[in-house]
């Protein structure tokens, strides 16, 4: 996010454009990536916070505020299917052999399947996920 002309004052409220098309040839709104470009937003949105805004300023500020709140989430890691089951495992203090008994597969597909020569199935996934209560989304 670059804005147009570099100034090295604090925004001002009272010098700030009343309409979209204004707030956006100064700042245009666009996913944060860096420290910098959160400065840039932080900046116009110090300069309008507390004041009257007209309906257009207010979807401004609500755009950037968003992004702000996007770009400050943390981030999840992310995790396999295999992983999640692992550490499932781990948490529930199963054995292979009980993994085994849950998937109602041999001993033997159930041990390469955590040491990942052979992936879940859909039938895997949809029996794990009812056996520890989770979303089959964690074990995709």
């Amino acid at each position: 996010m670059k804005t147009i002309a570099k100034n090295t004052n604090k925004l001002s409220f009272d010098k700030l454009p009343t309409d979209y098309t204004g707030l956006c040839l100064m700042l245009l709104p666009r996913q944060i990536h860096d420290r910098q470009e959160l400065r840039e937003v932080l900046e116009m949105t110090d300069a309008m916070a507390g004041h009257k805004l007209t309906a257009d300023q207010e979807d401004y500020f609500d755009l950037l505020c968003s992004l702000i709140t996007e770009y400050e989430k943390p981030q999840a890691p992310s995790v396999s299917g295999l992983e999640a089951l692992k550490h499932l495992i781990e948490e529930h203090e199963m054995t292979g052999a009980e993994l085994a008994r849950v998937l109602d597969v041999t001993r033997s597909l159930a041990s390469r399947l955590l040491s990942g020569e052979r992936e879940l199935t859909r039938d895997h996934i949809a029996k794990l996920a009812a056996h520890f209560s989770v979303s089959p989304a964690v074990l995709f």
